[in-house]
């Protein structure tokens, strides 16, 4: 093969514009009426529009420099509280307005919280994440001194299960809580906790008998300001507060146990499981972000003499998005339902494993196919695209690899008589 010898193409027939404003999309929002019960759209969808203007406002409170992360998210978690948004993570017996928590409810506000702001809808998820074990586990006495932070948005929650070495399989646990008379000595690291250095409190997951030949995964709370216990960053694409644990001797009393020793693992394991649609949800709202702004781009944007938005190829390309978008919508909200519906465990399991599955790669597919629409202004760092783009790969690692979720859907089908 020849190197051509065709002469290159000059550009000259290429002509620069100035790049056009990008107002927030005007596009109105797809209703929800097949996937929400109206009285729950009704109660829901006012509050959360309120949440969106209100981290708007935080984010731009910088006066054109880039805010705090972790001062905008507590700002953002106490909104959420004043709107009441916070109920939809508390029980009932914790001033929530079900027994259980309702995963319909949840997925609705993530898809509009991400829509609106990455940093929004990690606020109100790790509110939950945080606090469902201690909601789930937790005597009256842990309850009373915590959830009602939570509920507020006063109290700042996180999750700290992830290790250096147990991210999918939580068998690689190595930090460990000793128990000495009434109080529990705990050593060990945990990587990529949200709200690292910003929640103030966290739901620990530790080994209780490390060397026992079935180990027993324990659950504890542990206050941020406790002695033994530091910080350190780290740096992650989207730019979300997040960091690594280290515990060092941290003394905690017995009574920072939740349940008992060895309920660490179903307390873990249900968590993950009551928010796993959750995660495909906020894929939704960030998927539709993107279309809604790539759709006001290439009606405004004009080259050659047109709007982009004429061109057969740009039609195409954001059809394409709808679909993936419309499609993703329908598997998480059917994934809620069933599990709200109270379906049996691997009805549940499958369900949101494909939801979030789908969801992701979906949302990827369509936050990229928006950067290519915007071209350059696409890949803007500081650009809304952009920022999608930073926020949008982390969602098909977290909560489970997709790599896992696949695995454990082809496992489903298997077992199938």
């Amino acid at each position: 093969m020849p190197q051509p010898t065709m002469p290159y193409p000059t550009l000259d027939a290429y002509p620069t514009m100035p790049y056009p404003t990008m107002p927030y999309p005007t596009m109105p929002y797809p209703t929800l009426d097949a996937y929400v019960p109206k009285a729950l759209a009704d109660e829901l969808l006012p509050k959360l529009a309120q949440a969106g203007e209100r981290a708007e406002a935080i984010e731009a409170s910088g006066g054109g420099r880039p805010v705090d992360p972790g001062q905008a998210l507590r700002g953002m978690a106490s909104a959420l509280g004043s709107l009441g948004i916070l109920d939809l993570v508390c029980r009932a017996r914790d001033g929530g307005p079900r027994e259980e928590l309702s995963s319909t409810a949840l997925c609705l506000a993530r898809e509009r919280l991400a829509y609106a702001s990455p940093l929004l809808d990690l606020a109100f998820a790790m509110q939950g994440l945080g606090s469902y074990p201690i909601s789930a586990k937790g005597d009256d006495a842990q309850r009373a001194a915590n959830m009602p932070g939570v509920r507020s948005g006063a109290r700042v929650a996180g999750f700290a299960l992830t290790e250096p070495n147990a991210g999918t399989d939580l068998g690689g646990i190595t930090t460990t809580a000793r128990r000495e008379g009434d109080h529990y000595v705990i050593d060990g690291a945990k990587c990529f906790i949200s709200n690292a250095g910003i929640a103030d409190v966290y739901t620990l997951f530790a080994l209780t008998a490390p060397e026992a030949p079935e180990r027993r995964l324990s659950a504890f709370i542990l206050p941020a300001d406790v002695d033994g216990l530091s910080v350190k960053k780290q740096r992650v694409l989207g730019g979300h507060p997040i960091g690594e644990l280290k515990l060092r001797g941290v003394r905690l009393h017995a009574s920072a146990l939740l349940g008992r020793e060895g309920d660490g693992m179903s307390a873990a394991l249900g968590t993950l499981h009551r928010f796993r649609t959750t995660v495909g949800a906020a894929a939704v709202g960030l998927a539709q972000r993107a279309l809604d702004e790539a759709v006001t781009h290439v009606k405004a944007r004009e080259q050659f003499g047109a709007p982009l938005a004429e061109l057969a190829l740009v039609q195409a390309r954001l059809a394409t998005m709808a679909v993936d978008v419309t499609s993703a919508r329908l598997m998480v909200f059917e994934a809620a339902r069933v599990m709200d519906a109270g379906g049996d465990r691997a009805a549940v399991s499958r369900s949101a494993s494909m939801a979030k599955l789908y969801a992701t790669e979906a949302a990827q597919r369509v936050v990229d196919s928006a950067v290519q629409l915007l071209g350059g202004r696409g890949v803007l760092a500081d650009g809304v695209v952009g920022r999608l783009y930073q926020e949008v790969r982390s969602l098909r690692i977290y909560e489970g690899t997709n790599d896992v979720h696949l695995t454990l859907v082809a496992r489903d089908l298997l077992s199938r008589g």
